[in-house]
């Protein structure tokens, strides 16, 4: 889709980096045209910024080299004029090389070229969702899920449902939450990177929304020591080459398929290495402990909150079909991470079960006994164990450029070095202010 720009329209080019944060570049209404068909100037160092402002010190990418990020018109996304602030056409960009060649260390690239790779090998294709928790500070105190907070929402909640529709990320929910103040949003199902770039869009929006309404926002994993965090719930469904469903087998332990449960062993067996990039800030593993409905293990389970994996219900009310709905539930993310680097080692891991010799997991019906899922593989207790288990696991590590991987481990550890030495109320804070 191309939306054309008038004269007061600005046109933001945006990339997503390994901070979660988006950053581009704008040019004038008048090179609309002209950076749809070339892109616009961009560095490879931008991509080791860390959450908090510096480049990483150990930046591989030093002062040299030049990109382009050149926008994907399939992403566009409006912005009405609202009050004084006017509109804005926003683009997702893929990095790439001055002559258009593809930039090995794009993580929009790293995701399509995972999702090739999962069609070459297997035939599947992947269709997923995202579900984004937030707080917006200034609202009065309110009961959990409660129609009063909703209420206290308006026009807020109405305004950001008519803008996703307008963007055409397909709303499916707008609902108060459990913590103090939050909200969560669905988006439909979409193909991967549909489903990603989605992700991307949403924070954006309900930020620019909540900026103009005069509401503090924040995306924050956690916001107190023992507050209620803010999760992402990365769903995951596979389709076979005829568009058929291929996790459902109502025969078969939890319904779930053998392909499914291969998918799902992948991984379980990474789960350590997985998570320094699917909730990767300072605070991040806070969150993920037993109890607090985030993922208080690494194992697979029917209907169950506090599972790494979560095997989602189904209902068969008005005729609908199972196997449509049959779908799988990433719980330990958050919003500090990339959306498309997230989804990808996802979808690798699972690949990798798809492919290698690994053993079937043991799906955990829902009545299983707390006791008995306590003794799973725990999550790592922190950013640092995660990290250091992305540099043990030489099948994660394989998936990426060098270059990639070294950034993305330069700019974690820079992150934590910069909040060394303060308590947790404090790097919470810090956090918090960011996203």
């Amino acid at each position: 889709m191309t939306l054309l720009a008038d004269s007061s329209t600005t046109v933001f080019v945006a990339t997503c980096d390994l901070a979660g944060l988006v950053r581009g570049r704008s040019v004038p209404s008048a090179a609309h045209e002209s950076v749809l068909r070339s892109g616009t100037g961009w560095v490879p160092a931008n991509l080791a910024i860390s959450s908090f402002g510096p480049i990483a010190p150990d930046n591989v990418f030093g002062s040299r080299g030049d990109l382009r990020l050149v926008p994907d018109a399939a992403t566009v996304v409006g912005i009405p004029a609202d009050g004084t602030a006017p509109g804005m056409l926003l683009y997702l960009a893929d990095q790439t090389l001055p002559d258009g060649q593809p930039w090995a260390c794009c993580p929009r690239t790293f995701l399509r070229d995972t999702l090739t790779e999962l069609r070459e090998q297997t035939g599947l294709e992947v269709v997923a969702a995202f579900e984004h928790e937030f707080v917006l500070d200034g609202l009065p105190e309110s009961a959990p899920f409660s129609l009063r907070r909703f209420r206290d929402a308006e026009p807020f909640g109405t305004d950001l449902v008519r803008l996703l529709e307008h963007a055409g990320l397909e709303p499916e929910t707008w609902i108060p939450e459990y913590g103090d103040g939050q909200f969560e949003v669905t988006l439909r199902p979409a193909e991967a990177l549909a489903a990603a770039d989605r992700a991307v869009l949403l924070k954006e929006l309900v930020r620019d929304l909540a900026r103009r309404r005069g509401l503090p926002v924040t995306f924050s994993p956690l916001l107190a020591t023992t507050g209620v965090g803010n999760g992402v719930h990365i769903h995951l469904s596979l389709r076979d080459a005829d568009g058929r469903p291929a996790l459902y087998d109502p025969q078969r332990p939890g319904r779930l398929s053998a392909t499914g449960a291969r998918f799902s062993e992948g991984i379980l067996a990474h789960t350590a290495a997985l998570t320094s990039l699917t909730a990767p800030s300072p605070v991040s593993f806070l969150r993920l402990t037993p109890h607090r409905w985030s993922s208080g293990g690494a194992f697979l389970a029917e209907r169950n909150r506090e599972a790494l994996l979560r095997i989602c219900p189904t209902t068969a009310l008005g005729g609908s079909d199972p196997a449509a709905q049959f779908n799988l539930e990433y719980r330990a993310a958050d919003a500090t991470a990339n959306p498309w680097l997230a989804l990808a080692v996802l979808i690798r891991a699972g690949l990798a079960g798809l492919t290698r010799n690994y053993d079937e997991p043991t799906v955990w019906p829902e009545e299983t006994d707390e006791s008995v899922l306590a003794q799973a593989p725990p999550l790592p207790g922190s950013l640092d164990e995660a990290l250091d288990a992305l540099e043990k696991d030489h099948t994660v590590r394989s998936w990426f450029d060098p270059r990639l991987l070294a950034t993305h481990l330069s700019v974690k550890r820079s992150e934590l070095a910069q909040l060394d030495g303060l308590d947790d109320a404090e790097r919470i804070r810090r956090v918090r202010n960011v996203y």
